[in-house]
């Protein structure tokens, strides 16, 4: 084949793959933005009815599980807008005065109204809306009806055009966290002889995974809210508590690792300790290794605690060998570990947030 169609067909493939990527999202947002426009139309707006239109494309951008946040925010951001507007031009015509006091107005609320991240720039974007129309009262009542409908269609069809499935994004979750604290279980002890510089590195690694699982928690969360919105995933809520359950633990556990990650980094720079730190890592390692299988069983929906009863009986020896200072500050966070695993109901167990 030759380099131009080789280059052709490869650009038709990055395509393609795009399409099946982001083609079926658009389609869906396409079906919902028509059925807000339609809904609008039925209602009796006597002009196209734009502002039902926008709700869905701003609120369904890629994460099925926001929509409705995002479409309630909106609701809410074109009250607070279309009110400072009123209230402005109640009191000034429209000038150059007028405009500052509405964008400041608006800028203030921003600041602390409900957003992802961020000014919430949609207050003052709907307030000047309101200054530049020649019939403000009118204009703001018909925003914000569309407004709402738009709000209420984009809800009423978002889980069931584009149902979140919460057990699926938390296995994922689950299975990222696995991978991290296994890797970073079994890593740190391993540096404890390679010098202060492999040391610092693995902590700066171990940090990244500190962060990462942490904000699979934050996702997890949002994941097990999302099934109040999916009444075809009511099934999964047994499965989806103890993901959620496990996944908190994971968020522990992190953080208990940040703590081996420095007291290795710190252990690594002492020479006068190389014996110590030496054996600490011989005795260290059934320890970890049962502790990451532990951890690899708990996110993986396996049953977990004959691995923790190991790891206990592994540090229990070790504890019984050698209680010299280094060796106790190595196996508290392990112990930490341990103890987070523990109360940790095991999957498939009753809760309080009932089976499927």
């Amino acid at each position: 084949m030759k380099p131009d169609s080789a280059s052709r067909v490869s650009r038709w493939d990055r395509i393609r793959d795009q399409l099946r990527a982001e083609g079926p999202a658009a389609c869906r947002i396409l079906v919902t933005v028509v059925a807000a426009w339609t809904a609008a139309k039925w209602v009796g707006a006597d002009q196209p009815p734009v502002y039902a239109a926008i709700v869905p494309l701003v609120a369904l951008r890629g994460d099925p599980m926001s929509a409705l946040q995002i479409s309630y925010e909106r609701v809410l951001a074109v009250v607070a807008g279309v009110a400072i507007g009123i209230a402005t031009l109640n009191v000034l015509r429209p000038s150059t005065a007028s405009l500052v006091v509405v964008v400041a107005l608006g800028l203030a609320v921003g600041i602390f109204f409900p957003k992802g991240a961020g000014l919430n720039v949609q207050v003052p974007a709907s307030s000047l809306l309101v200054l530049a129309n020649p019939a403000p009262d009118a204009y703001a009542l018909s925003r914000f009806w569309e407004t709402a409908m738009g709000a209420l269609v984009t809800t009423a069809l978002a889980p069931l055009l584009w149902p979140p499935h919460p057990r699926r994004v938390l296995k994922a979750l689950a299975d990222d966290a696995r991978n991290r604290l296994a890797q970073g279980v079994t890593v740190t002890p391993a540096v404890l002889t390679g010098g202060p510089a492999v040391a610092r590195d693995n902590l700066a690694v171990v940090n990244g995974h500190i962060a990462a699982v942490k904000a699979d928690a934050t996702r997890a969360g949002e994941a097990q809210r999302a099934m109040r919105f999916n009444p075809l995933r009511r099934g999964h809520r047994g499965a989806v508590a103890g993901l959620v359950r496990a996944i908190e633990t994971a968020e522990r556990i992190a953080a208990d690792l940040g703590t081996l990650a420095r007291e290795a980094a710190a252990f690594s720079d002492r020479p006068d300790l190389v014996a110590d730190v030496r054996r600490a890592q011989r005795q260290l390692r059934p320890v970890a290794d049962a502790t990451a299988r532990a951890i690899d069983a708990l996110l993986s929906e396996q049953e977990f605690r004959p691995f923790v009863t190991e790891a206990r009986a592994a540090l229990a020896a070790y504890a019984h060998s050698d209680s010299r200072p280094a060796a106790v500050a190595l196996r508290r966070p392990f112990q930490q570990i341990l103890d987070d695993l523990d109360p940790t109901t095991p999957l498939g167990a009753p809760s309080g947030n009932g089976g499927g």
